[in-house]
């Protein structure tokens, strides 16, 4: 080591630095001598540093030494931060740097603290809400995520500054209230060799890559490549600056639905990355209404968007309407005319689509297109005040008929219509269009990210016209590919026909894939976005089979629901070996794998029924389960029966009863059957007795019933099959009271209200058959009685209940 060297490892050691750090500071002949030259300009060997501070100012000398617009005044301005304690970390002290590096003087102080973290603070409350809604919008389920999860939560730019290891805490205690205890490895052996399943509602992948340092969908394709807030270009640059200062620089989204309809299975996949990507950046998004034809809204749709919004897990910032800047949108409209690019068209629907081509080909002038100004602003205000009828006037932009676009092609911008808007009333005569709000409604409210799917493509360019036109801010529109379900119709009208055709019972028939119908059916909102988010977001249409969906749902089910053991078609069995009043409670656990779903106890008797099918009178080698002579195991029991005798209906010859002898496990040969069962305890209220099980199968026979000239035809007539009378045991009112009590805290937390709460919040596996919830058919009285009532069925009661999906893909009917 030479003399130099020697000399400036002691000149750096005399601010505070280490032996190492000093000698690793000499590495870069550089950088050492901007440290040096720091060292003598501000006095820095008398200032009294500690070995951190000492350490920032070597880590801003190796900034500064690569830097070239950094000047004497920016220099002391950072090294001032680091002396009075406002830069505390060296990523702080790079990004100050980079900030003075791009910035005029004088820095804005209130600005450059904002971008460098100082003085960022957050409280462990804040942290742990912001943590809890990362992990609900990325459907995150099971403690082999929480790598992932502290690595995601850390990219959130919102918390760029946030201690690390306050993040990992608040992470871990998140994930200890949703998902219990983390569980101990389990030791290797033979049971070591099992498959492992996908954790419910994470999906699957077949990447190599550790859970560490796998991304989410908000960070990787379509995503992942999206423009920053404020990167979207501007006509004007003052555009920018007012929007940044509206937003702080966010992430703000909107979920845009018509409220003529209620949302599909479709939807989920726009709410899902509009809230969902907005969550993940530390952003907001509206719920903005698109209620611009009161023609076709209803207050209804209105209700139960919203509904479904907080159903699925996702709160708006505001809930907003276009009508609620129709008056902004009448001005600008003024505007455009006045600018000379609208004018008032009265040509016929018919005249409109002759000139435009039907979109193809070279678009011929409109009549009315150079009217004067003055005369459109006249007819304008006539169309506004009603002296026109539907039809006899619209607004038209005056765009380029020259480009290839037909989006370009004058496209209208108001109409008249006469029918009441359900919240202006008659206040206005004329409405405007989804290609005229759209775009100015998400400038008024400073989206920055317009997320549509990519039948929308064209309308980008029309988008931006408009903005740029009457000179408002511009969002920048990006497309990615929507959600198709095949099997099934999605179109408004064609499920209203179905609707109203009698073919399905409403919107929310369990056979449709409306989100209402699928809610219905019981299918968790959690499960629908874990669906959506194993398929990515990419400018692709999705085209996924049925069987698909049903699989991811029943992979969310498996180990969130609990078991109940059940008999469809119940056979009679009676125990000869025990007393007529012979009962014994039996403790069974809720789930074999999930001990925080609790265990109830449920009673063995006498008498007992069985799955009709688990019995057949004659026997062979390759059937194990009842026979005469033969021995089950009852399952989650110590007993086996053995089957002595049977009787059978005269009149039909079908066997009506078993006779039985109860065997002790522990004193016979282990049964290579076990069969499920419930008993019959009218003092207990065993069995439950369901009225109704529906089986929903279906409903169109193809893959694309919309392909057909009629759909119609393609309706499968055997879609919804009905079984009388199956029993369950009696652990179900337990487990009914507490998903009541669960969904009832979860909705006021949520909604404020209990509007969130359905009977279909009750859902188990019925044993090896399939998983149930309750329809909101069923009526069942004690459980919305106090909570210290116990639960039973009382006089009134019906119990129905909806198969959600088989245990497995039925491959003859579909699910």
């Amino acid at each position: 080591m030479s003399k130099e060297e020697d000399a400036l490892i002691s000149l750096f050691k005399s601010i505070g630095l280490t032996q190492a750090k000093a000698a690793e500071a000499t590495k870069s002949p550089k950088a050492a001598t901007t440290l040096k030259d720091l060292i003598a300009k501000y006095s820095l060997t008398t200032r009294g540093l500690d070995e951190k501070q000492a350490g920032l100012i070597a880590a801003l000398a190796g900034q500064l030494a690569k830097s070239s617009n950094v000047d004497s005044e920016k220099e002391e301005y950072v090294l001032n931060k680091i002396l009075d304690g406002s830069l505390k970390s060296v990523d702080q002290v790079l990004v100050a740097v980079k900030y003075v590096d791009s910035h005029p003087s004088p820095i804005d102080n209130a600005e450059f603290d904002k971008e460098c973290g100082v003085g960022f603070n957050i409280t462990p409350e804040e942290l742990l809400s912001q943590v809890t809604s990362y992990i609900s919008s990325n459907t995150i389920a099971g403690w082999n995520n929480l790598g992932a999860t502290i690595s995601g939560v850390k990219a959130i730019p919102s918390l760029r500054w946030a201690s690390p290891l306050e993040i990992k805490n608040a992470v871990e205690k998140a994930f200890l209230a949703a998902f219990g205890p983390k569980q101990a490895v389990q030791p290797k052996g033979k049971d070591s060799k099992k498959e492992t399943k996908p954790t419910p509602s994470t999906p699957s992948t077949s990447s190599s890559e550790p859970a560490s340092t796998q991304k989410t969908v908000f960070e990787e394709g379509f995503l992942g490549s999206l423009h920053k807030p404020g990167e979207n270009p501007q006509i004007h640059a003052h555009l920018r600056e007012q929007h940044l200062a509206a937003t702080g620089g966010a992430v703000w989204t909107r979920f845009p639905p018509e409220p003529n309809g209620y949302l599909h299975i479709g939807h989920s996949k726009a709410i899902f990355v509009n809230f969902g990507y907005a969550a993940f950046h530390g952003g907001k998004c509206y719920l903005r209404y698109d209620d611009t034809n009161p023609e076709a809204e209803e207050a209804r749709y209105f209700e139960s968007i919203l509904d479904t919004v907080r159903w699925l897990g996702y709160e708006p910032w505001k809930v907003t309407y276009s009508s609620d800047y129709f008056a902004q949108l009448y001005d600008l409209a003024v505007e455009l005319i006045k600018r000379d690019k609208a004018y008032v068209c009265h040509c016929t629907q018919e005249q409109i689509k002759t000139d435009r081509g039907d979109s193809r080909g070279k678009p011929k002038p409109c009549v009315h297109r150079d009217r004067p100004v003055s005369e459109s602003l006249e007819e304008f205000e006539k169309m506004k005040n009603g002296h026109y009828r539907p039809k006899e006037a619209n607004l038209r932009m005056k765009q380029d008929l020259d480009d290839g676009n037909p989006q370009m092609w004058d496209l209208t911008a108001y109409r008249v219509l006469t029918t009441p808007h359900h919240r202006t009333g008659d206040t206005w005569k004329i409405y405007p269009t989804y290609d005229f709000t759209h775009c100015l409604v998400d400038s008024f409210e400073n989206i920055s990210h317009s997320l549509c799917t990519t039948e929308f493509i064209a309308s980008r360019q029309s988008y931006e016209w408009l903005c740029d036109a009457v000179e408002v801010y511009k969002p920048r529109q990006s497309e990615y590919g929507r959600l198709n379900l095949e099997g099934t119709v999605m179109s408004k009208r064609k499920i209203l026909a179905l609707v109203n055709e009698k073919h399905v019972s409403g919107w929310d028939d369990p056979r449709l894939y409306t989100l209402i119908a699928l809610r219905r059916r019981g299918v968790p909102p959690g499960a629908i976005l874990s669906f959506v988010s194993g398929l990515g977001v990419s400018t692709a249409t999705s085209n996924i089979e049925i069987s698909r969906f049903e699989q991811s749902v029943r992979q969310y089910l498996e180990n969130t629901a609990p078991r109940l053991l059940m008999v469809m078609n119940p056979l009679k069995v009676t125990i000869e070996n025990l007393p007529e009043d012979y009962v014994e409670m039996v403790e069974k656990a809720l789930h074999p794998k999930v001990a925080e779903l609790g265990s109830t106890a449920i009673p063995f008797t006498r008498t007992l029924y069985i799955e009709a099918d688990d019995f057949r009178l004659e026997d062979s080698k390759d059937y194990f389960r009842l026979a005469p002579g033969k021995t089950v195991g009852l399952f989650q029991t110590p007993y086996a029966i053995t089957c002595t005798s049977h009787k059978t209906d005269p009149a039909t010859g079908k066997v009506v009863e078993l006779i039985c002898r109860v065997e002790n496990q522990a004193q016979i040969k282990k049964p290579k059957a076990f069969i499920q069962w419930v008993a019959e305890h009218a003092p207990s209220g065993s069995p439950v007795r369901i009225d109704e099980t529906r089986i929903h199968h279906r409903l169109f026979k193809s893959d694309n019933p919309a392909a057909s000239p009629d759909f119609r035809k393609d309706i499968n007539p055997d879609s919804l099959e009905v079984v009388r009378n199956a029993m369950i045991e009696v652990g179900f009112w337990s487990l009914a009271k507490k998903s009541f009590i669960d969904a009832k805290a979860d909705s006021i937390k949520r909604a404020g209200n209990e509007s969130l709460v359905g009977n279909e919040c009750v859902r188990f596996q019925g044993l090896r058959i399939a998983y149930f919830a309750v329809d909101k058919d069923a009526k069942v009285g004690s459980l919305g009685q106090a909570d210290d009532v116990k639960p039973a069925r009382v006089g009134g009661d019906y119990l129905v209940l909806n198969r959600i999906v088989t245990l497995k893909e039925d491959a003859g009917k579909g699910v």
